[in-house]
């Protein structure tokens, strides 16, 4: 078989591999009422990784027949076959997924269990290593891919650390305590007090004493349970006599028993349900405020692991949030609030005093789903009067569950409805913590039609929502990846003025992100700019130099911004431009100028060493260095 055809088989069979992993994967392990499958979150984990490979292998596979051998490489004078590599760590993946997926936790399956672990480790070490070895100079591959293999590569390595901990310990029940001390006393931790009094009130054997000492601690290696399966544990071992928990019978508390909740869905510092869970550099999840007090305690290291943190940002855990509320929708169990007596838990672990009251914005946010159009309308034009007022207000109304119905009323073919609801939701994401329940509840997609066909108003409002989510760094590439980038270009070159500086805002916010640089640049954003650059009012030159010169670190742009003929403009600024102007026209020209003989050719020619003279001694402090920096490379120009 000729080398072309080879490989085209080669790269289809891989994007073969990776859509049956993620069958394989999800019909498996992910079947929601599997609830005994102990590697569900493995198995959903390692689906997700994978495939994320999905826009890489279909990026390069016009492009294997162009490598010698399907890409073969050499490293250390050995030839890898990368490609027989991915081959083997996926089909090794999809093997794992299969025995995983049917596995059930029974008291006698302790060894099958620790050898499917072992198995995780492995497999995750395979994919990480055969990642490693993909030439990935020797093919054209977009930043955006490049970074989503970057990512994926890192969770693998993140990964393997973590099945690799041998000796890992879990948080003894004293630190849950202190921590609970210090953040404020949780329903879990009464439970958890009621256990103590009952172990030592000599009404249970030694066994049971030791059964709850080891739920709660997480010794010999078992892992945490919550207090209240503790207390129905010793009903059973009882007999279902009356004990500390109250008169009721064993049999009574069964009617009543909860769903067993996950064990990932549990912070392992307060063994409660996750509100607001995050990853730490170790790849452990925690909610935030008990990690938060955690680190500002003075600790460096991962309470549950004992690793030393690398850094200490807490990245949110935006799938396993997910995973919570689905869980809970579906248990009929009520999800978590950091609402509790006029109080509200902030990010930091501190808590916030809430004035007013939510009855009555509990109240409004149910019309929100009713059936007649007219209360639909009056309720959400009375959240919006709200959630304008007070952060109290935006923090109740969120609380009471009006974003996911505000998402859904995005869609509304009502124009009064959509524009009410868009600007709410924008009201809402001034409070940081709504901005991840507003991202959660997957409004992106719904806030990019509105920017495309809504009326003026609130394609305006929907370019102000996507800025103020986007001022979280995570935010930006799923923003950037939804479609907004092109929506917020066309509403920047026809929009209304007011739509127009939305518009420019955001992209300059979204802009900040290598990966959607090249992504303005292909929606049109070099045109936009220099017309209003060049445009007869000259009201937004300011906000399109700005953009342009976050704009010209990007290859792309750098060939866009010059084949526009963005050069004798930025140059007529640098004489007639205000300071700002002049500022942002020098910074720009010097990107497109470094390592650029050409363009520093055009610019000499253009005459702009006598206003850069001028600039480098009269401009604000960043305009001398840059001018300053563009005249030395004016003069090696000439000497050479």
């Amino acid at each position: 078989m000729a080398g072309g055809e080879e490989s085209l088989v080669t790269s289809v069979f891989l994007l073969d591999l990776v859509r049956q992993i993620c069958v394989v994967g999800t019909s498996g392990a992910g079947d929601k009422n599997n609830n005994n499958n102990v590697f569900r979150k493995d198995c959903m984990d390692l689906v997700r990784r994978v495939s994320l490979l999905t826009h890489f292998l279909e990026e390069i596979s016009g492009q294997l027949g162009s490598l010698n051998a399907l890409g073969s490489c050499s490293s250390s004078s050995k030839e890898i076959n990368w490609s027989s590599d991915l081959v083997a760590a996926l089909q090794s993946a999809k093997n794992l997924l299969s025995l995983a997926g049917i596995f059930q936790s029974t008291n006698d399956s302790d060894s099958a269990a620790k050898k499917i672990a072992t198995l995780f480790h492995s497999v995750t070490w395979k994919l990480e290593r055969s990642l490693a070895n993909i030439p990935y100079d020797q093919f054209d591959i977009s930043e955006e891919v490049q970074e989503q293999v970057a990512l994926v590569r890192a969770q693998l390595r993140r990964a393997t650390e973590r099945y690799g901990s041998k000796n890992s310990r879990e948080i003894s029940f004293a630190f849950a305590q202190q921590i609970e001390k210090d953040v404020g006393q949780s329903p879990m931790g009464n439970r958890l007090t009621r256990s103590r009094h009952i172990e030592n009130s000599g009404g249970v054997s030694h066994k049971v004493a030791e059964n709850i000492q080891t739920a709660v601690s997480g010794s010999n290696g078992s892992k945490d349970h919550s207090a209240y399966q503790v207390a129905s544990e010793l009903n059973v071992v009882d007999g279902g006599e009356k004990d500390s928990l109250g008169s009721k019978s064993g049999e009574d508390l069964k009617k009543h028993d909860t769903p067993k909740v996950p064990d990932d869905f549990l912070c392992p510092i307060s063994l409660e349900l996750m509100r607001d869970p995050v990853i730490v550099a170790t790849g452990q999840t925690y909610e935030r405020s008990y990690i938060q007090r955690w680190i500002d305690t003075g600790n460096s290291t991962c309470p549950k692991t004992q690793q030393k943190l690398e850094h200490l940002t807490l990245t949110p855990n935006y799938v396993l949030r997910s995973l919570i509320t689905q869980w809970c929708a579906e248990h009929k169990v009520e999800q978590p609030t950091g609402l509790a007596n006029g109080r509200i838990k902030k990010s930091d672990g501190s808590f916030r005093d809430v004035s007013g009251d939510i009855a009555p914005i509990q109240a409004i946010v149910r019309k929100l789903s009713s059936r007649l159009i007219e209360d639909r309308r009056a309720a959400v034009s009375g959240v919006r009067s709200l959630s304008k007022r007070s952060t109290d207000n935006r923090i109740l109304i969120a609380e009471a569950g009006a974003i996911p119905v505000l998402v859904n009323l995005l869609t509304s073919e009502d124009t009064l409805i959509q524009e009410n609801a868009v600007t709410s939701i924008l009201n809402l994401s001034i409070y940081e913590n709504n901005k991840a329940l507003i991202m959660l509840a997957g409004a992106v997609p719904s806030i990019v039609q509105v920017l495309r066909a809504g009326s003026v108003e609130a394609r305006e409002n929907a370019a102000a929502t996507l800025f103020s989510l986007s001022l979280a760094d995570e935010n930006k590439i799923i923003i950037g990846a939804s479609g907004a980038i092109p929506a917020l270009v066309e509403l920047l070159e026809n929009g209304s003025t007011r739509g127009k500086k939305d518009a420019a805002t955001a992209l300059f916010n979204l802009c900040i992100y290598q990966g959607n640089k090249g992504r303005a640049v292909r929606a049109g954003i070099i045109t936009a700019l220099l017309k209003m650059l060049t445009g007869s009012r000259n009201c937004m030159v300011d906000e399109a130099l700005t953009i342009l010169s976050v704009l010209a670190s990007n290859q792309d742009a750098k060939v866009a911004i010059v084949k526009a003929s963005t050069i004798p403009v930025l140059i007529d600024l640098l004489r007639t431009g205000l300071p700002r102007n002049k500022e942002n026209a020098a910074a720009i020209l010097l990107s497109l100028c470094k390592r650029d003989p050409e363009n520093l050719a055009s610019v000499s020619r253009l005459g702009a060493v006598i206003p850069l003279t001028e600039l480098a001694k009269n401009g604000t402090e960043r305009a001398k260095r840059k001018a300053t920096s563009m005249l030395e490379h004016l003069r090696r120009l000439q000497q050479n």
